[in-house]
């Protein structure tokens, strides 16, 4: 008999819980469910499971070998579906987790012409600016803006954004315009919470880093609530490029402290693990990393 079959029906009827549920499974009659466990055993010396009129249990060994024949079962379907995808045209659903600001202004505009290129992808996608857990929750993938991604996660890089002090014409009129990031501790600072740390801004200049302590007026886990605020006067926020870019270019905001350098960002796709990693997620990746890049 296959070995592979033979772990197959072992696995089936451990996740069923019954002969008989392992054989609806496999389209199999329960007695030929039998004889391959019959046979496995027999082939190990070992008894792997126990049975009863009443209940199925693992034996010590039984538990041992399940594990090993899971992880041999996923590698064999991660072999075969790694040639075969080559010539299928993706398809099912992604569940994608995106920042908020970042979902809405840049990418956004993008999943239609995803959906246009591959029509039987369906796409589920969750705007939070809360770091998800992408195993837990079940997500394919997450976009992040960070400095450096989690170690703890697979990632690939699709961008890049910097950061960006601002505040209006109307609030330096009233406040006078900071030349130094010490300045800022004096100034309305409007801040976004959900940065590592929300009480402190980060530049490069001549001296190096130079590390700034502010008393945030407001205090927000939505970039665009503090960019709102600062297009109405209320205080300097720091926020990326993609969230003040374009009032910067119409002089509805100012840039400030232009001998300073803001934080460089990345803008990368993350996933629980790159043996889960399916057609139609690489192909969003890739479609994502080509399209932020024009």
């Amino acid at each position: 008999m296959s070995r592979s079959l033979e772990m197959t029906v072992f696995v089936a009827i451990v996740d069923a819980g019954s002969f008989v549920g392992a054989a609806d499974v496999l389209g199999m009659s329960k007695a030929a469910v039998s004889r391959h466990i019959v046979a496995l055993e027999s082939r190990l010396g070992v008894r792997l499971l126990q049975r009863t009129t009443r209940r199925l249990s693992l034996t010590e060994e039984g538990q041992i070998f399940y594990q090993r024949a899971r992880e041999v079962l996923n590698a064999m379907d991660e072999a075969e579906s790694t040639v075969s995808e080559r010539a299928l045209e993706p398809g099912g659903r992604i569940r994608i987790n995106v920042p908020v600001s970042y979902g809405i202004t840049c990418l956004a505009p993008l999943w239609s012409g995803f959906m246009a290129r591959y029509p039987k992808v369906e796409l589920d996608i969750s705007l939070n600016d809360r770091v998800v857990d992408l195993i837990e929750e079940g997500y394919d993938m997450a976009v992040r803006i960070s400095a450096l991604p989690s170690s703890s996660l697979i990632c690939r890089r699709l961008a890049t954004t910097r950061m960006m002090l601002c505040a209006s014409p109307d609030y330096l009129r009233r406040r006078g315009t900071p030349t130094t990031p010490a300045e800022l501790l004096h100034h309305d600072t409007l801040t976004y919470t959900l940065l590592a740390n929300h009480e402190e801004w980060y530049f490069q200049g001549s001296e190096g880093q130079v590390r700034t302590r502010i008393r945030p007026k407001v205090l927000s886990n939505n970039g665009d609530t503090c960019r709102m605020i600062a297009l109405q006067g209320g205080g300097i926020t720091l926020q990326p490029d993609f969230i003040l870019g374009a009032d910067v270019r119409r002089g509805e905001l100012i840039e400030l402290l232009p001998n300073y350098k803001t934080q460089e960002l990345g803008v990368y796709a993350v996933f629980p693990s790159r043996r889960q990693l399916s057609l139609k997620v690489r192909h969003m990746v890739d479609y994502l990393t080509q399209a932020l890049n024009h």
